[in-house]
């Protein structure tokens, strides 16, 4: 399936790119987060197991555990604060 992962903030800085399609074979959001990490570089550093990363899956932020679908919309986000 083909979905469109989407960057924000410093993510996008470090990844280069604000979004991409990214054809996966991941079942949840968490897959697809490893899938990424695996390509290895900006990728491993920017969404590394142990940073904090906010997930969102057409536009309703989501756990990695949440189901994907062909044609999905998922973002990743560093938290944001306020104030």
């Amino acid at each position: 399936m083909t979905v469109t992962v989407r960057y924000f903030a410093s993510i996008r800085e470090a990844l280069g790119t604000g979004s991409e399609a990214v054809a996966t074979q991941a079942a949840n959001v968490g897959g697809l987060r490893d899938e990424l990490i695996a390509r290895s570089g900006a990728y491993a550093e920017a969404l590394a197991r142990g940073k904090a990363v906010r997930l969102a899956l057409n536009q309703a932020m989501c756990e990695e555990a949440a189901v994907l679908k062909d044609g999905d919309e998922v973002a990743f986000f560093p938290p944001v604060t306020g104030g």
